[in-house]
């Protein structure tokens, strides 16, 4: 049986990607704490599932439509509710790692992807209002949303930049945020970040367009584009975090944007079920599980440090799907605008259900 300090021990943190209020309410979030997990992740997503899925909910929103608000403000408390309870339980994490983990992640309203200056108001306000130290706010790293990251940043807030899909794209969300950092006074200590790089997504795209052309060439790179492009982007990493630049950052107190794996999950079924947890293992990472995958690690993973094990194979593999007629950049293009809609889909549908149950 593989622990999750075993991941640790390798120098990357397990979070949690999911919640739910009776994980508060009976202690199971505290058990995967205990169990190892070092940080959550949430999207709007999560709490469709969890709020529409539960009747826990049910008394919170009454009480506060009942005061007058709308449905919209009151599905932010209800979500505000749970981020706190969240957050409670995983301070001590936060504090014995010296604000390196115990990060909880709560997303700006999805339908604000392509607007820069309401994802800034829309975060400040979170970081605001809740006002954690180990709080991130999740901002889609869309090319609007990349002076917003920018600007948080430069505010000393931490932020998880979310819905990546190329490492073009990364390496401009880590100039975000080191340029953020530039601009930002005094000492860093406190700014955290992490850059959300989905990976299962990714192979369900190039797959099927694999499938399409259907050349020997093509078939033999399925199943690879995913986790090749995450040990491009962490040879990324590797780049941007040194060198004079990063140094006289660091003596300030900045803390690397580590990246993060996320959509872990596999969606294969012919694929091993921690494909993209024992392939993904590095110091300075963090990987976000769904609870199913947490357990199939737990049970039968592999710890062993993989993330820069194989990166020239993984450049060579990224050209070769290029060559076989798959465009990454358009992949990355569609994944973003598919992310971005299924999160604002489920917002929608559960502004619908709460506006159903809603007593005026």
């Amino acid at each position: 049986m593989t622990s999750l300090g075993s991941l640790q021990e390798q120098g990357q943190s397990p979070w949690l990607d999911n919640l739910r209020r009776d994980w508060l309410q009976d202690g199971t979030l505290t058990t995967w704490v205990e169990s190892g997990i070092r940080g959550l992740t949430s999207n709007p997503s999560i709490f469709q599932k969890a709020i529409a899925g539960s009747d826990l909910y049910d008394a919170q929103f009454d009480e506060v439509t009942a005061s007058g608000a709308s449905v919209v403000d009151a599905y932010w408390a209800l979500v505000k509710s749970d981020i706190a309870g969240a957050l409670a339980a995983l301070r001590g994490v936060h504090d014995t790692s010296n604000g390196t983990d115990g990060f909880v992640s709560v997303e700006v309203d999805p339908s604000l992807a392509d607007d820069t200056d309401g994802t800034v108001e829309a975060a400040r306000e979170l970081h605001t209002s809740i006002d954690e130290p180990n709080l991130m706010v999740k901002i889609p790293g869309t090319a609007a949303g990349l002076p917003a990251i920018r600007q948080m940043i430069s505010e000393k807030r931490s932020i998880n930049v979310t819905l990546i899909f190329s490492v073009e794209r990364y390496r401009d969300v880590m100039e975000a945020y080191i340029s953020g950092l530039e601009a930002a006074e005094g000492d860093l200590s406190s700014v955290a970040s992490v850059a959300s790089f989905f990976i299962s997504r990714v192979d369900s795209e190039v797959d099927g367009r694999l499938e399409e052309i259907a050349t020997p060439e093509a078939l033999a790179v399925r199943g690879k584009a995913a986790v090749a492009q995450a040990q491009a982007a962490y040879c990324a990493f590797l780049d941007t975090f040194s060198g004079p630049r990063w140094h006289a950052l660091a003596k300030r107190g900045a803390q690397v944007q580590r990246p993060l794996w996320a959509s872990t999950s596999t969606k294969n079924p012919d694929f091993p079920d921690t494909l993209y947890v024992d392939a993904l293992v590095g110091p300075n990472t963090v990987n976000t599980m769904p609870d199913a995958t947490i357990e199939a690690f737990t049970d039968h993973g592999d710890a062993t440090r993989s993330i820069d094990v194989e990166m020239p194979e993984a450049l060579d593999t990224l050209a070769a799907i290029s060559a076989a007629g798959v465009d990454l950049a358009d992949v990355a293009d569609v994944l973003e605008r598919e992310g971005v809609k299924s999160f604002v889909d489920a917002f929608d549908d559960l502004l619908a259900t709460l506006g159903a149950k809603a007593k005026y």
